[in-house]
């Protein structure tokens, strides 16, 4: 009997999920028609390289997604069902750290890891967990009530974590139960129509908008669902001439003279939406809620380990650099991006070739055919075979998030700042944690990516007859992802 693949469940998937939001946010379709007129305008450009960091066929495709739960059995469920399209978590990412306002949560990415599975369909979901323990935004009384509340809920069905587990071991499913697999995960993540209790989404939100968002409902649902667009700049400006309600800037690197490098993202503002509340009368009334909002990206080059710390160290300057010209007068999004550029543009190469040569960003590398030997026999140096024109860097695409950018679009849709007492205690939550919650390995980026580079210098070392591993120029240890997004 045919086997619909993994990859195929999760394209599928995607365009469910798409279509599901876009019925339930039409703001949303707006942003993917003119998300498709942007690629369009860059693609028609004399010139362009708009595909060097992807096919557009795969860029007009990708979506990533962002979803919210509340408990660990919550998050374990969630990784079998992302399990059974070909999605593996990676990296892990504290908000409660990276964000100013109070955002209560840990996070993890799922996604395809091998290269070829991107290729097919790179459908990313950044999923979120609530740490009630944390004494920071929680009291005791009230985790205590908020775990009582999450255990009475039920957010996948029996059949669908099955289903989930049967494509996991089987790498896909019958066409009758592919079918069923995709209907019973695309409801599970679906609006619902269920009273909202008031009061108690009301004192959750007096904590955090986004712990009402999680622990206020007896659901979940998609909060955004990003394209990816190829000039996010363009497209920030269109979307406001359409008098769509933007957040203050672009969240992640400057627009400046060098390649995309990283991640860019923006949003439409968070839209009221219509819901139906229980009182405390048990009488139920129509309100609305501001929780989901349109998120869109623009994908860079992947930064080495050393590439973060630079982009890590300008964004504390151009930081500094900011609230210095504060002090004299005003700010606008764009004097912000002209200060950040300008300390790009000082500090960072701004070709590909200058980013591969000072290891800052990650590439994959084929052996260049008209090089002529010369009498000089190849290095076994990547900087050298670079600048000696021995290979030809192809880049390789983020395909990870920033904490400080997360948390920024965030911030920027919540209905309130919420509370954090700084003075109480945090709750030990780390990757390892979150490894032994999903029950399977939670993936270092820097590790994939360095694995896809490093097997294809082994197979130009191959071809040029070098001896022993080529050697980039500084041996890259896997970074301690605990730590990762910690300003």
């Amino acid at each position: 009997m045919p086997i619909t693949p993994q990859w195929e469940l999760r394209a599928e998937f995607a365009r469910r999920l798409s279509h599901m939001y876009g019925k339930e946010v039409p703001a949303y379709t707006t942003l993917l028609e003119v998300s498709q007129a942007v690629n369009d305008a860059v693609l028609s450009r004399p010139g362009s390289d708009a595909e060097r960091l992807g096919s557009i066929a795969r860029v007009t495709a990708e979506r990533h997604g962002a979803i919210r739960v509340g408990t660990p059995q919550e998050m374990a469920q969630v990784a079998r069902v992302f399990a059974a399209m070909g999605m593996h978590p990676v990296g892990f990412y504290d908000l409660r750290e990276a964000a100013a306002s109070s955002v209560p949560v840990v996070s993890t990415a799922f996604r395809p890891t091998d290269p070829e599975e991107l290729a097919r369909n790179p459908f990313r979901v950044f999923t979120s967990m609530l740490v009630p323990a944390d004494r920071r935004f929680f009291s005791a009384d009230l985790q205590r009530r908020l775990e009582s509340f999450l255990a009475r809920r039920t957010l996948f069905t029996t059949e669908l974590l099955v289903l989930a587990d049967r494509a996991s071991e089987y790498r896909g499913l019958t066409s009758g139960d592919a079918e069923m697999f995709l209907t019973l995960a695309t409801a599970a993540f679906k609006l619902s129509t269920e009273a909202v209790d008031r009061a108690w989404y009301h004192e959750l939100e007096q904590v955090s908008s986004v712990a009402a968002d999680i622990g206020g409902v007896t659901s979940t649902h998609i909060n955004h669902l990003t394209p990816r667009v190829l000039d996010i700049d363009d497209l920030y400006a269109r979307m406001k001439r359409r008098s769509i309600d933007m957040i203050d800037t672009i969240q992640g690197p400057p627009r400046w003279a060098g390649p995309d490098l990283l991640l860019r993202q923006t949003s439409f503002r968070a839209l009221a939406e219509p819901r139906v509340f229980r009182e405390a009368d048990g009488s139920v009334e129509k309100g609305s809620l501001r929780v989901r909002f349109g998120e869109v990206e623009a994908r860079g080059i992947a930064a080495t380990v050393r590439g973060r710390e630079v982009y890590d160290r300008l964004t504390v300057e151009t930081e500094q650099a900011v609230r210095e010209a504060a002090a004299a007068a005003p700010v606008s999004a764009e004097v912000r991006n002209q200060i950040a550029a300008e300390l790009w543009n000082q500090q960072m190469p701004a070709t590909e070739q200058g980013l591969a040569l000072h290891d800052l960003a990650y590439f994959t590398y084929t052996v260049n055919t008209g090089k002529q030997p010369n009498g000089h026999a190849p290095s076994r140096s990547l900087p050298d075979l670079i600048d000696q024109g021995w290979v030809r860097p192809e880049p390789i695409v983020y395909e990870d998030f920033l904490p400080k950018s997360a948390a920024g679009i965030f911030q920027s849709n919540l209905t309130s700042d919420g509370r954090k007492d700084t003075t109480q205690s945090t709750a030990a939550v780390d990757a390892a944690w979150m490894e032994g919650v999903l029950g399977r390995p939670l993936h270092d980026p820097y590790a994939l990516y360095d694995g896809i580079r490093r097997a294809s210098l082994d197979r130009v070392a191959t071809e040029l007859h070098i001896r022993g591993p080529i050697e980039v120029p500084a041996p890259i240890a896997t970074s301690p992802i605990a730590t990762q997004g910690v300003k």
